[in-house]
């Protein structure tokens, strides 16, 4: 079992910076591949970025990729999303994911946070 606790969301302005951070509680944290996803507003939850559990492999949705940086320390249990050059249209929950799969479907993911909240103003 996997427990996913998010923080650092917030209001930011468009093209500011804002940095995510989940702390995970288990054993095997290390051997999961950990995400993130988000959910906007009247939308579909979808993906946003995905790492190895060893750090070397990272994936990132089109929308995000160049301005979003995922990693993780796992000494620490912990993995962060760097976001940066934020557009009104990043509003939304973002959620911390852990899979024992490489995969980015929603469907698919075996351990999801509760989310916290972040919105960009224009």
């Amino acid at each position: 079992q996997v427990q996913l606790v998010e923080s650092g969301g917030g209001l930011v302005q468009a093209g500011g910076s804002l940095r995510l951070s989940c702390v995970a509680s288990g054993r095997t944290f290390s051997s999961y591949t950990m995400g993130w996803f988000r959910q906007a507003p009247g939308k579909e939850r979808e993906f946003v970025a995905i790492i190895s559990w060893s750090g070397g492999r990272t994936y990132y949705a089109d929308s995000v990729k160049g301005r979003f940086t995922i990693s993780r320390d796992n000494a620490k249990n912990t993995v962060y999303l760097q976001m940066n050059s934020l557009f009104p249209e990043d509003t939304a929950v973002y959620y911390c994911t852990a899979d024992s799969t490489w995969t980015i479907h929603v469907k698919d993911i075996d351990y999801w946070g509760k989310g916290t909240l972040v919105t960009v103003s224009s």
